[in-house]
């Protein structure tokens, strides 16, 4: 929620939608090399963690991602001039964005191990921690630091200040946030024994590429969505239309927070609670009811998604694209539903067919993004986005009911699922901001849940 400010903020202060498209094409770039630069060792850590010597696969881990992390710091800024001329970017931009890159390889496994270890209040602090130091720091540098400028000329602060050095102050933001989270976790570093089991090393990178594959898929259908739009636009619209739809594709916050969430507490708790005897059952239920949760965040966030869209995106300019917004809140929960479903994959030790959905999901994102934004602009990408998250959550449910059977509650996940999409793109679509309708909708679909959970409620309230 904090970081979504900075939306508000870069919507504000940024001269025009240009400026934040050149921001969210930048962003999109580290999130592809956050990926590699992880290598899937975060994955990696949580399977062998459980299951092997947990402080050789701590130490392990951690060495193998700190030489990565110094190797690419090290060839990056040698040809960091030719980066910058090969993408049209800053220099400068490009040399913030490596050192953010690497100070964010450097924190994966410190992380890792507060979840693996269940200390959430931890995790979540420092996490905290970081958004709220880069917010204050773009909330100085982009709103404050000019003023003071302007008011005390001559001075060492006024000395700081670069006029229309928007985009610079956003990455020296992040810059500094990372270290400061480096440096809080460095006691990890310290502990650390430097002995590297080589043998252990490649069990885990055997384990490891296909996640990485996977993830680089992931980015795609993540984020290169923004950079195609870049290169398949007229030059003179691109940016402005990156920006735009940067900042509708935002609204999906609620949805995003929801499924990034479960997903972080997820992961270690499938792998904790895969001996149990009725471990499928229990992942059975876990996924149904975070159906049942994501469709009433669905309903309600696209009932008042033009109310949301004052407090976050209070720029007119930016409006123009939020007819993107209900289908990119259906694909992030397609993609929450999917993280759930991977499990299987997971706990087989079957991660090549992770990565195998994962290309597909990718081939039909490039596809249908090369094939609609010369027609749609960037509601082609919003289209390929849903349509590649829905295939790859339809894909691993069909794959892993034949290599891991779980007993998932079909019937009652598709009625929630199919009712809260249809009742949210009828709203949108057809009777948008009209809020009676709006509430009846919800209303609807707040009966058709008590009346298919109502045994469940009444369980509860007796137990209770």
């Amino acid at each position: 929620m904090l970081s979504f400010l900075l939306v508000r903020l870069y919507t504000d202060v940024l001269p025009s939608t240009d400026e934040y498209g050149e921001v969210s094409i930048i962003f999109s770039w580290i999130v592809l090399f956050n990926v590699i630069l992880a290598y899937g060792m975060e994955t990696a850590f949580f399977r062998f963690y459980n299951s092997d010597d947990a402080k050789k696969v701590e130490r392990t881990s951690t060495i193998s991602l700190l030489w990565s992390s110094i190797g690419f710091l090290a060839v990056a800024l040698l040809l960091r001039q030719h980066l910058a001329d090969w993408a049209g970017i800053n220099v400068r931009y490009i040399t913030y964005t490596i050192w953010i890159l690497v100070l964010d390889a450097l924190v994966i496994i410190p992380f890792s191990k507060l979840r693996a270890d269940g200390k959430p209040m931890v995790y979540s602090a420092i996490k905290i921690g970081n958004v709220a130091v880069n917010l204050g720091l773009n909330l100085f540098f982009l709103l404050w630091l000019p003023n003071l400028a302007a008011s005390y000329r001559g001075s060492l602060i006024a000395e700081m200040y670069i006029p229309n050095f928007e985009i610079g102050y956003i990455f020296i933001s992040n810059v500094i946030a990372s270290l400061l989270t480096l440096i809080v976790l460095l006691p990890h570093y310290l502990k650390t024994k430097w002995k590297f089991d080589k043998a252990l090393w490649l069990k885990m990178m055997r384990y490891a590429l296909p996640v990485l594959v996977a993830g680089i898929a992931f980015s795609i259908n993540e984020t290169f969505d923004r950079i195609l739009l870049e290169y398949i636009l007229p030059e003179d619209t691109a940016k402005g239309e990156v920006g735009v739809y940067s900042a509708c594709y935002k609204l999906a916050l609620f949805m995003t927070l929801y499924a990034t969430a479960f997903r972080l507490g997820i992961e270690p708790f499938f792998f904790s609670h895969a001996k149990e005897a009725n471990a499928k059952q229990t992942y059975a239920m876990i996924t149904k009811y975070f159906v049942v949760f994501g469709s009433v965040i669905l309903i309600v966030v696209v009932v008042f998604a033009d109310i949301l869209k004052l407090i976050f995106i209070d720029n007119s300019s930016y409006w123009e694209g939020m007819k993107i917004v209900p289908l990119i809140i259906i694909a992030n929960f397609f993609l929450g539903i999917y993280h759930n479903l991977s499990v299987w994959y997971k706990l087989s030790d079957q991660t090549k067919m992770g990565a195998y959905i994962s290309i597909i999901g990718a081939v039909v994102t490039l596809a249908l993004n090369f094939i609609l934004i010369p027609i749609y602009s960037y509601m082609g990408s919003a289209i390929a986005t849903v349509s590649a998250y829905g295939c790859m959550m339809v894909l691993s449910y069909t794959m892993g009911k034949k290599h891991y059977p779980i007993p998932y509650d079909m019937k009652k996940i598709g009625g929630y699922l199919g009712l809260s999409i249809t009742l949210s793109l009828v709203y949108f679509y057809y009777f948008r901001e009209n809020y009676w309708v709006g509430f009846l909708f919800i209303a609807v679909y707040a009966v058709f849940l008590y009346l298919n959970e109502k045994a469940t409620l009444l369980r509860i309230i007796k137990q209770r």
